[in-house]
């Protein structure tokens, strides 16, 4: 196999495990949110955090370096303007996907505590959901407009 088909096939992997984990596993902890349930919430978050960190994670470094690596390989100037809108829209992607995590890291931590203490999901937990929510969508979208850009290749300007 030449090196153009292993670029290829390693940046649609690492795409689909970016994309499919991270909708994935924000769709499983939104759902355990809205159980408002400090037990689902402690336990679903764990292993949100946890996939978040070992496959999108993982995948969200891969998929920059064989992009840059399948461009090269391709022939493609790197100032082409979908490859740097493609770039942009993926660091934006990465500066939600940070917080996110943290934010997932944090509601967990507060529905733990939530449990331990006979307590209810306070306000500080509801602000942690809201801006998770929040910094979800221009993270998805994002990658969205990226997967178009890297299938049509426009000439942006």
């Amino acid at each position: 196999m030449d090196s153009y088909l292993i670029a290829k096939t390693l940046h649609i992997i690492s795409s689909t495990v970016l994309f499919g984990f991270g909708a994935g596993t924000a769709w499983y902890f939104w759902n355990a949110h809205l159980t408002r349930d400090p037990a689902t919430i402690a336990s679903v978050g764990a292993m949100v955090v946890r996939a978040d960190w070992i496959f999108t994670g993982s995948s969200g470094i891969v998929q920059p370096a064989s992009g840059l690596w399948l461009a090269h390989l391709a022939g493609y100037p790197l100032n082409s303007s979908w490859l740097v809108v493609t770039l942009l829209l993926y660091g934006l992607a990465f500066a939600c996907w940070a917080p996110v995590v943290w934010l997932q890291i944090k509601a967990q931590r507060l529905a733990v505590a939530a449990l331990a203490e006979g307590r209810p999901l306070g306000a500080d937990y509801e602000r942690t959901m809201r801006l998770w929510f929040a910094l979800g969508w221009p993270a998805f979208l994002g990658l969205i407009a990226i997967f178009w850009l890297m299938v049509a290749k426009p000439d942006l300007w």
